[in-house]
């Protein structure tokens, strides 16, 4: 853990077997469904593997993309995916699914989901402005002001879906980042208290979200109907035992556990892998919150640090949320395992987020250091890598002077004009001041003035004496 790429390496190697381990869970949990449906058991595992592949393709991209370049793009794809997530609620533009949402985009068969997209954009956003206005001190306002209002927009756009449980993740990284961007505490447990309230109340507005919350507080009443996806999910957790029934050999798969690929992989983990299974996947995220927020600590780069610490708080909640679901001690959200559920756009998504935690942990000082001395790993070699850039708080301060100088709101300015006005009226006073005391010491016309300090002029050719007793011709 000493080595200067210690965090980077570790980064990498926890996507990629995140990454394995889902590949392989999925392709065991839907082969069934998907041999009674399509009449291929590879159907769904091949769709999956799309989806690894773009999401390879998105980490190496994020992993080569300067921070500069990242900041600059914030603010445009976050506007990009707020109006995608307009379009999608269009009917004909949109894709329906089977209960009624509208979350997908179908271009050449190949479905969309721009909320996770939208989850980036927010992450990516809200750290570049809360970098920036933390290092200019600025007021409260200033920092909340428009991220919040922004963020609650974006919200209000994914429920309509309605897509509760996306809405929540969006929470979580609002906060999040407000949280590690130094937010009071006592606004940030009202902003808290708020947001939980809110998602309260929507869970009981809808049929189906209620009737998630009735499941979940009384399991055994409706043990066919409301409690059956939850109780067949602690059926196969209950059947792995500590070393699970073997890869492949899960019954609950065969139609007994609805979704088992999807939201509750977990229980298939466990049925298949057992105790031991569950544990090295729990182990994996909590390796991944330490390199995270390692990450985040040692990066000097403010915008950085933030990334780093609210993208790791959201995969994290994300995770928690879905084990904790499969297990029984929250509601059915429907949020997915990262990497592991099956989702082509989920693990594209989360694949690009782990690339740009990967870029965060290369731009550590001592990573830089390392690798400006030519101890470069043979991973970066293999890649190509560029190298990374040092930051600097003065040509960061320098660029962020520059941009909001042309931006010098109506108060500043009107501030300067007083100011101006001020001295102007100053110095027209000293001027009348002046003059008077000057007609003073000259006295009326006509009058001899005397004045002690009046030189008389010498004779051309006079000598006078010098200090030294020599004397010397004016």
């Amino acid at each position: 853990m000493r080595r200067p790429l210690a965090s980077f390496h570790l980064i990498v190697t926890i996507a990629a077997l995140l990454t394995i381990l889902g590949l392989v869970m999925v392709l065991s949990s839907s082969a069934a469904e998907a041999y009674a449906t399509d009449g291929s058991a590879y159907s769904l595992f091949t769709q999956q593997l799309i989806g690894v592949a773009l999401g390879v393709v998105a980490f190496y991209i994020a992993l080569r993309m300067s921070v500069r370049m990242l900041r600059k793009l914030s603010f445009p794809l976050f506007c990009i995916s707020v109006v995608m997530l307009m379009l999608v609620l269009i009917p004909g533009v949109g894709s329906e699914g089977a209960d009624g949402a509208r979350r997908w985009f179908n271009i050449a068969g190949i479905s969309f989901q721009p909320s996770e997209l939208a989850k980036v954009t927010l992450v990516l956003w809200g750290a570049h402005l809360l970098a920036s206005r933390r290092s200019e001190h600025a007021s409260l306002k200033s920092l909340l002001i428009p991220l919040v209002p922004a963020s609650l927009l974006m919200c209000a756009l994914v429920v309509l879906q309605p897509n509760l449980s996306t809405a929540i993740a969006i929470g979580i990284i609002l906060v999040s980042l407000l949280w590690f961007a130094g937010l009071n505490a006592r606004l940030f447990g009202i902003l808290v208290v708020g947001g939980i309230g809110a998602a309260t109340v929507l869970a009981f507005t809808a049929g189906y979200r209620s009737n998630r919350i009735k499941g979940w507080l009384n399991p055994g009443d409706d043990p066919q109907g409301l409690g059956y996806q939850s109780k067949q999910a602690r059926y196969s957790l209950a059947d792995g035992g500590p070393f699970g029934v073997g890869l492949g050999q899960s019954r609950a798969k065969w139609s007994y556990l609805p979704n088992a690929h999807n939201d509750f992989i977990f229980a298939i983990i466990g049925e298949e892998l057992g105790f031991i299974g569950c544990l090295a996947v729990l182990g994996l995220f909590a390796l991944f919150v330490y390199t995270g927020l390692r990450i985040a600590m040692r990066s000097v780069d403010p915008f950085l640090r933030l990334l780093a610490a609210g993208s790791t708080t959201w995969i994290f909640a994300q995770a928690m949320i879905n084990i904790c679901y499969v297990v029984g001690l929250l509601p059915v959200t429907g949020l997915q395992l990262p990497l592991v559920s099956y989702g082509g756009s989920s693990t594209a998504i989360t694949l690009l987020m782990f690339g740009i935690i990967a870029n965060a942990a290369r731009h550590e000082p001592e990573a830089i250091a390392a690798l400006h001395a030519g101890r470069d790993s043979r991973l970066d070699r293999v890649l190509r890598l560029p190298m990374p850039a040092s930051f600097s708080p003065l040509r960061a301060a320098a660029a962020r002077s520059k941009s909001t100088r042309p931006a010098l709101d109506q108060e500043a300015r009107r501030r300067l004009a007083a100011r101006a006005e001020s001295g102007r009226s100053a110095a027209r006073e000293h001027a009348q001041v002046g003059g008077a005391s000057n007609r003073a010491r000259r006295g009326a016309p006509g009058e001899q003035r005397s004045d002690p300090r009046r030189r008389v002029p010498r004779q051309p050719g006079a000598r006078r004496n010098h200090p030294d007793g020599q004397g010397y011709r004016r």
